[in-house]
């Protein structure tokens, strides 16, 4: 069987695991060949994190991308995750234009928002921005408070239930992605994890673990990393979300359990071998 080839389109933080230092390896370790576009390079990321280098590399996407067309690159996938400004949001959708072929899965993790806080770098006009790439996805991956700005609703904190979940996931589906998945979702104390929904199907999956107490960063990246990791495994929605949920808390059990340091990231490098076992089950 051929190996199949994705494209993911981040930042590299040089320091402090999230964004392509996670997709990378989460992705090789899948058996995918990873074809990776810079949007910038920091030397650490943005949590926790002060005095950090940045350097934007918006103006090497167009050359990068005019190469790549004399390649005739064809890839399985196209998974975007952090982006840096409203212009790199417009190129990405030239990106999925003219990489983007038959049976090609796009997935969008549009990391803006947090807490019911978007990060401070952006706004209510970069939501929306964020908002018209999601339709062009095949699959996009939002937190509870990324899904409210996407939809321009006020953000609920704990205060819901299942039937407004669901009814966030088909409003999510309606602006055009065949499958979405909402992570950081709990109905009952103790237990956190994602819920899905695919529209052909008219279905919804759910899947919990045990809630590790505290905030880890980069563990949305690692999240949607191994979500894409099983579904190029051919892996069904629910199966791949179960794989993404027991992957990202093995990690971060790992690292509590190591009393490391979170801004620095998770010990997902571990974990690693667990993610294969999941793959090949």
């Amino acid at each position: 069987m051929a190996q199949k080839r994705v494209l993911t389109i981040q930042d590299i933080s040089c320091v402090g695991k999230c964004s392509l230092t996670v997709a990378l390896p989460i992705l090789s370790a899948a058996g995918i060949e990873t074809s990776i576009l810079p949007t910038a390079i920091l030397s650490t990321h943005t949590g926790g994190f002060t005095g950090y280098t940045f350097r934007d590399l918006t103006e090497d996407v167009v050359p990068i991308a005019e190469h790549w067309k004399t390649l005739d690159l064809k890839v399985d996938a196209i998974y975007t995750g952090y982006l840096g400004s409203e212009e790199q949001q417009q190129l990405m959708a030239d990106i999925f234009r003219d990489f983007k072929g038959t049976g090609t899965v796009v997935l969008v993790d549009p990391a803006m928002a947090d807490n019911g806080k978007l990060y401070p770098a952006f706004d209510e006009k970069f939501a929306l921005g964020m908002r018209d790439l999601c339709k062009r996805a095949d699959i996009i991956a939002p937190n509870l408070t990324e899904a409210s700005y996407i939809l321009e609703k006020p953000y609920p904190g704990e205060d819901y239930d299942q039937p407004y979940i669901e009814q966030t996931l088909r409003e999510l589906a309606a602006l055009g992605p065949a499958q979405v998945v909402l992570t950081g979702v709990s109905f009952e104390k103790g237990k956190l994890g994602a819920a899905a929904y695919d529209r052909a199907l008219d279905s919804f999956e759910y899947y919990f673990t045990e809630r590790v107490e505290g905030y880890y960063h980069g563990t949305g990246d690692i999240y949607s990393s191994a979500l894409l990791a099983g579904i190029l495994n051919e892996k069904p929605l629910a199966d791949a979300i179960r794989i993404a949920c027991e992957f990202t808390v093995g990690a971060i059990r790992r690292t509590r359990a190591a009393a490391t340091d979170p801004k620095y990231g998770v010990d997902f490098e571990h974990e690693l071998a667990a993610l294969i076992t999941l793959l090949g089950e």
